[in-house]
């Protein structure tokens, strides 16, 4: 059957919008691939099935849906990228990927299942945050990539309990998992050196300079420093 004008516009107006909402919630949280593209990928995908459905006897939109998802994969390989031993992207990509199925739903001239499907993909990219966040702050029975960090503040030892105490305070506020927390007393001087081991589940650089930069505020305080020691299992 040949798609009329007025039967295209609402497809293709329903690609559009729908898009549009996945693509909104991405460039809120800043994703490599934001509104713009989400909303591309969705109405690109709508104009590919109903080209299928105008020509009559020649092409099948479930052919041409299939081709269409083996095409999305460039786009996907553009936002996945290595930082370390951290793979980022797979859920841009992922997201990306579903932009496509609203597309081919929406442009097959079924509105009310391509609103249905990205009410999903909202909920899993919103809704599933906190639970993975959840799940992260368990300990897991299997080994995992984590960040391990090393603090050392230098202080004066009247004010050693004072400096641990900033120390854990400041662990605790991060969220991060504290392993040792140590003092020595640094020879020939009326010095002591507080170091702490901890470990994050992602790069947590900026807490780290956050906690080095309190400490260096105390007067009784005369180095601090963090480092990332390695990506560790």
């Amino acid at each position: 059957m040949i798609i009329g004008l007025e039967q295209a516009a609402l497809n293709l107006g329903t690609a559009f919008a729908l898009g549009a909402l996945i693509g909104f919630e991405r460039q809120w949280r800043q994703r490599l691939a934001g509104l713009r593209t989400n909303t591309l990928v969705a109405l690109g995908s709508a104009i590919f099935v109903m080209f299928a459905g105008l020509v009559p006897g020649d092409a099948s939109p479930t052919r041409v849906a299939a081709q269409v998802v083996s095409g999305i994969g460039f786009l996907g390989a553009g936002v996945i990228f290595k930082e370390g031993l951290n793979v980022r992207g797979l859920n841009t990509a992922a997201t990306l990927w579903c932009s496509a199925a609203v597309g081919l739903v929406a442009g097959i001239g079924f509105p009310l299942h391509a609103l249905l499907a990205t009410g999903f993909v909202i909920l899993v990219n919103l809704a599933l945050r906190p639970l993975i966040r959840l799940i992260a702050r368990q300990p897991m029975g299997t080994t995992e990539l984590v960040v391990r960090y090393a603090v050392t503040a230098i202080c004066h030892s009247e004010g050693e309990a004072h400096v641990r105490a900033l120390l854990l305070k400041g662990i605790d506020h991060a969220s991060l998992h504290l392993h040792a927390l140590d003092s020595r007393n640094i020879e020939d001087t009326d010095r002591v050196e507080v170091s702490a081991s901890v470990t994050a589940d992602r790069r947590q650089d900026t807490a780290l300079e956050q906690i080095v930069g309190r400490l260096s505020l105390e007067p009784i305080v005369t180095a601090a420093r963090w480092r990332a020691e390695a990506m560790v299992e």
